[in-house]
């Protein structure tokens, strides 16, 4: 039998805690809770943890310290992290995207939004999650994206994207030359009911296009209105 997948839960709310223990468990993975930023380093440290859900605003390490600090480690780096965020922490967020978390759901937040984004990050990160039968496969100049598998290469070489920055690469790869504004973007690769700013969304473009190096050039930016992946 496959183990279950380990989930830690960090929030310093001890009824946000209990909701996400009980839906997680529901959908059949092991919970492990913690209020505290540094027991959360120390338990990722120490076990085997397949995802971290991580509240931004904690008392003493917050959640973008326990970020930088897990993600600054060979053993923990691989980590993926979903973010929760309270209004009025964009800034926040955008530095959490930047330090390499994953995503983010903002609060309040409803249980059915957050298995979402945890079954998401987990298609993207882990392999057992993965639908290995779709086999399509795009082929855009010296860039190749596997969307049933979640790859891409470019220039023959493998690429590791954040679930946000794959995400954004295809819904633009599908539809060369066509602009989509920034609110497309949003609603395109998160839904219409995350909050999210312009320069979340050109955060998450930076940090693509520094992935695709000599191919970077193919997410354009159309001045005043979006981007759009260049015809090829």
């Amino acid at each position: 039998m496959k183990p279950k997948a380990h989930m830690l839960v960090v929030d310093d709310e001890e009824d946000i805690l209990d909701l996400v223990k009980y839906n997680l468990e529901r959908e059949g993975y092991k919970v492990t809770c913690t209020g505290s930023g540094e027991r959360a380093v120390e338990i990722a440290r120490r076990e085997a943890v397949d995802l971290i859900v991580l509240d931004l605003m904690l008392p003493g390490i917050d959640g973008l310290e326990v970020t930088r600090s897990l993600k600054g480690s060979p053993s923990t780096a691989d980590i993926p992290i979903v973010m929760l965020s309270a209004k009025g922490e964009e800034a926040d967020i955008v530095t959490g995207l930047e330090l390499g978390a994953d995503d983010y759901v903002p609060k309040p937040f409803s249980p059915r939004e957050l298995l979402a984004r945890v079954r998401a990050v987990r298609r993207r990160t882990d392999k057992g999650e993965r639908d290995a039968s779709m086999d399509e496969v795009l082929l855009l100049g010296e860039i190749e994206i596997r969307p049933g598998r979640v790859q891409v290469k470019v220039q023959g070489q493998g690429v590791e994207l954040t679930f946000s920055e794959f995400s954004l690469l295809l819904l633009l790869a599908r539809r060369p030359g066509w602009v989509f504004t920034r609110s497309q973007i949003v609603d395109g690769i998160r839904g219409d009911n995350y909050a999210v700013t312009d320069r979340s969304v050109d955060v998450i473009v930076a940090g693509l296009r520094k992935k695709l190096g000599a191919c970077s050039q193919y997410v354009e930016t159309v001045r005043g209105i979006g981007y759009r992946f260049k015809e090829v």
